[in-house]
């Protein structure tokens, strides 16, 4: 699935599926994800140390196999957008964003690409324009790319919606941890209080005609009413938080029928 198509059915309000890809660098390994029914494969470079060989290998990986790759920049930053999507990135999600202006200069990065610098903030101040041919060109050319906003804080929950009304935005990404933490819950995750920010934060979001998830394990109970509320953007947890509990549970077999009898 390329970027626009995933863009689309964020549009649409549709379910798209995806993980945090930790580990899954091999080149096989993308054709074997995608029969899980990826739709995106989320790339973290923002705590996860890659640089960009790996990345833009990543990006390029899933690409091929119909995964849109979305990368998490380390921070809030037009340059690093534009960088990471030379590197093969269709997503980008910019973290831990609080202002308008942080969402609009990545926005406009991504949707005028190539144009930056003065040309670029004059036509975001009105004072220039571009021509018919310009635009036409920057339309097919970032066809593919989408931006995901990180809203992680309780500053950008209380300015939900004016990062929302910015041109561009697909999606919203929920952090958790981080969320817990500004609310003075760390870890709380089944806290009522907590559950009910979620959900007042993924309603309104809908109600904009915006898709959001949260980096969650969508089967964990306490979970439930933020699906009910329309959660639509399914990052499901990570390669290695799926893959240590399979093996877990298998090496703990042998130990409890087999080890411990010999002992």
């Amino acid at each position: 699935m390329r970027g626009k198509f995933l863009r689309e059915k964020f549009a649409r309000g549709d379910y798209v599926y995806g993980t945090h890809t930790i580990g899954l660098v091999s080149p096989p390994i993308p054709e074997w994800m995608k029969k899980s029914g990826m739709d995106f494969a989320f790339i973290c470079n923002e705590h996860i140390p890659l640089d960009r060989s790996e990345i833009s290998n990543m990006c390029h990986l899933y690409a091929a196999h119909g995964i849109s790759p979305m990368v998490r920049i380390p921070y809030p930053d037009a340059r690093l957008a534009t960088i990471a999507v030379e590197g093969g990135a269709e997503g980008i999600v910019i973290p831990y964003v609080e202002t308008v202006e942080e969402v609009r200069q990545v926005s406009a990065a991504l949707r005028y690409r190539p144009i930056k610098g003065a040309y670029l903030q004059a036509f975001l101040a009105g004072e220039k324009q571009f021509s018919d041919k310009l635009t036409v060109y920057m339309e097919q050319h970032n066809e593919n790319l989408y931006l995901v906003i990180g809203v992680e804080s309780i500053p950008a929950i209380e300015n939900l919606d004016a990062l929302l009304s910015v041109d561009g935005v697909s999606a919203v990404f929920l952090g958790p941890h981080d969320i817990s933490c500004s609310m003075g819950i760390p870890l709380e995750y089944d806290n009522p209080a907590f559950i009910d920010t979620l959900v007042n934060v993924i309603r309104r979001c809908r109600e904009k005609g915006v898709a959001v998830g949260a980096h969650i394990d969508p089967t964990w109970p306490h979970y439930k009413p933020c699906l009910e509320a329309g959660m639509n953007f399914i990052l499901a947890a990570s390669d290695i938080t799926v893959a240590i509990p399979a093996l877990s549970e298998k090496f703990e077999y042998v130990r409890e029928n087999y080890e411990k009898k010999q002992d």
